[in-house]
């Protein structure tokens, strides 16, 4: 029988409801990252106060009891009666989506919110929120649970002459069902870009939370940087060699827009660090500023280049990677209207802002280098040589881009590919040695899983330019099987032959050295392949525990010691096999354990901290021993026992 479709079957969701019904449309999910968000939207509000210069200091507590507070001491949520909806301003902007003061651009100039549904998702996802706001003589107070208010607004005098607002909340365990423990470092990795972004905003971040901690005492971390993103960049290149000691860095404000930019070249990198940022958004994804700043340091560069007789009549100009090689840089804007593309919002679509990065930065950096010449000529000396370097390895590169175009059969003999041609539901193992690649061939489903083994560990090329990249056996056996294009080429998607590309390694220190080299090259070859979510690794077990006709399978020495004391009686008989390497698994135990989508775990590689992603990058796969003995040093010690491959 056909259901009846008519009015009544129509849903009008009121107030803070569909927050509540579709979580995942208003924060992207309701685990990990979607927890996190809530601060970040609260945070948020408080960095827009320092935005319009009302604001100096924002302190983020994560209390005892689970939940967190947010303090600023920036002009205060209002709390007069709004017209519309005959409630305290301060009530609305809680209560009721996309209600906020950074619309029509009277409360915020410029503003990081993308929505103007911040504060009121985080009331409709919390248990409870508390706010308290000081604002002319007056502290406010209300409670909200679950998105509705349970008190009224209360009010009494203040003669402190505070300001600012503070907003206590405690998420949902009914919406977050996977938990509700924040994890410190992740949102410090945030806070501390949010400081280096915003010059001059003190963040004091406290975590209360005793029972995660080794002391008695609370962990505060302050983060508070004069030189804003100057000292980013000098934070990203700490363990690398500088080309020029002084930052370059370019402001400045045109038609409403403002721009920030800072640059430094080091001797020892082979690829660049550009990252972008949007109203402190992090642009992941691009947009017209980034292109906007690659393009005016191509042309600028060689402009210098002829007018230092550096390149001569008649010879090629210096291509864009050629320039930016070895460069960190950063590029944040402050956008009044800004349009966001893409399903994560995270590339810049305004056109105007690469006309208006593409003039300030001429005009600065044209100017800077004209006063300092010994830095434009070790700028352009390291461009000539990568493009010296280049042209050395364009025989190996076409090489590799003639087998792509013109062979009829260009994949590597070693690769046993799948029968599916469709990349989305195809994925690839790439596993180390014939023998782990043997039973991963046997266990696979052809279908759509291929499975690419390698031979001992691939080139560091952290260390390592194009030329010999390009002549190496596995390294072309990668490139040609994943369908990637050449370093330096923007990253096209629909090349891509797998959309999971998984690592597959042993659960032993070389396992992990290998899966380092090859996240290294990931990373530094064409790192848009992390950005977007294509790389994945697998996770085998370390144990088999047998006992009688029953099996169970550990993935950790914390694993097996809870199946010991919970599963297994005292006096049990059992046996406990301890797998070294993947090809000491049978095909049926691999498929089972580690290549079954039904039953697998697969880690998503992703990079939350682009800037201290690079710089461990740098430290332990880098030329440079003492930042790796140092790092070893100060880390070693903190390593427990299980953490650890003996």
């Amino acid at each position: 029988m056909a259901t009846e479709y008519g009015a009544e079957q129509i849903q009008v969701l009121e107030g803070l409801e569909p927050v509540r019904k579709r979580p995942g449309m208003y924060i992207g999910s309701t685990g990990p990252r979607g927890l996190h968000h809530l601060v970040y939207e609260v945070v948020d509000n408080s960095v827009d106060e320092a935005l319009a210069g009302y604001c100096d200091r924002i302190e983020i507590s994560l209390n005892q009891d689970g939940s967190v507070t947010v303090i600023d001491d920036g002009r205060g949520i209002p709390t007069d009666i709004h017209p519309r909806t005959g409630k305290s301003a301060l009530e609305t902007v809680m209560t009721v989506l996309h209600a906020g003061g950074k619309f029509g651009g009277g409360g915020y100039k410029v503003s990081g919110g993308l929505h103007g549904v911040g504060i009121s998702v985080v009331n409709a996802l919390s248990e409870w929120v508390e706010v308290t706001v000081w604002r002319e003589d007056t502290v406010h107070r209300q409670r909200f649970e679950r998105g509705l208010s349970v008190t009224e607004l209360e009010t009494e005098a203040d003669p402190s002459e505070r300001r600012g607002t503070s907003i206590s909340f405690m998420p949902d365990k009914q919406i977050f069902t996977t938990g509700i423990e924040f994890d410190y470092s992740t949102l410090a990795g945030r806070l501390r870009e949010l400081a280096y972004l915003n010059a001059g905003v003190e963040i004091v971040f406290s975590d209360y939370r005793l029972h995660l901690l080794d002391s008695n005492d609370p962990r505060v971390s302050t983060f508070h940087y004069a030189g804003g993103i100057r000292e980013y960049i000098a934070y990203i290149n700490h363990d690398k060699q500088p080309l020029h000691d002084e930052i370059i860095f370019i402001e400045g404000e045109r038609d409403g827009v403002q721009v920030e930019a800072a640059l430094q070249w080091c001797a020892d990198a082979y690829t660049d660090n550009l990252l972008g940022f949007a109203n402190n958004i992090r642009t992941v994804d691009g947009g017209t500023h980034l292109e906007g700043l690659k393009a005016v340091l191509t042309r600028t560069m060689n402009t210098i280049a002829r007018k230092r007789n550096k390149r001569k009549e008649g010879e090629a100009n210096l291509g864009g990677e050629n320039i930016r090689e070895g460069l960190t840089g950063i590029i944040s804007v402050k956008v009044p209207d800004p349009e966001f593309e893409g399903q994560t919002k995270t590339k810049l679509g305004n056109t105007e802002v690469r006309g208006i990065v593409d003039s300030l930065v001429n005009e600065r950096l044209t100017e800077y280098l004209d006063f300092h010449p010994n830095v434009a000529d070790a700028i352009l000396e390291k461009a000539i040589q990568a493009f010296n370097a280049a042209e050395a390895a364009r025989r190996a590169r076409e090489l590799v881009r003639r087998k792509s175009v013109l062979e009829s059969s260009t994949l590597p003999g070693k690769l046993a590919d799948c029968s599916s041609r469709d990349p989305a539901e195809s994925e690839i193992f790439i596993v180390e040695g014939d023998s782990a690649g043997g039973s991963a061939k046997q266990g696979r489903d052809r279908r759509f899983q291929a499975i690419l083994p390698l031979r001992g560990k691939i080139l560091n090329i952290e260390k390592t330019d194009d030329t010999k990249i390009y002549k190496n056996t596995e390294i072309q056996a990668l490139i040609t099987a994943l369908g990637l294009g050449i370093k330096g080429e923007d990253f096209d998607s629909s090349q891509l032959r797998y959309h999971r590309i998984c690592l597959m390694t042993d659960a032993d220190v070389d396992g992990a050295h290998i899966r380092t080299l090859l996240l290294t090259f990931f990373y530094r070859y064409q790192r848009e392949m992390v950005d977007q979510g294509y790389v994945y690794i697998a996770c085998p077990p370390l144990y088999k525990v047998e006992r009688g006709r029953s099996h169970w399978y550990c993935y950790s020495d914390r694993e097996l010691d809870q199946l010991i004391a919970n599963e297994l009686p005292a006096n049990a008989n059992y046996s406990v096999q301890r797998f070294k390497g993947l090809g000491e698994m049978m095909p049926t135990q691999l498929w089972d354990t580690t290549m079954n989508p039904e039953t697998r775990t697969l880690k998503k590689v992703e990079i939350e901290d682009a800037a201290e992603a690079d710089r461990i990058f740098t430290v332990l796969m880098g030329d440079r021993v003492a930042p790796r003995r140092e790092f070893i040093e100060t880390h070693g010690p903190k390593l427990k026992l299980e953490d650890l491959d003996i």
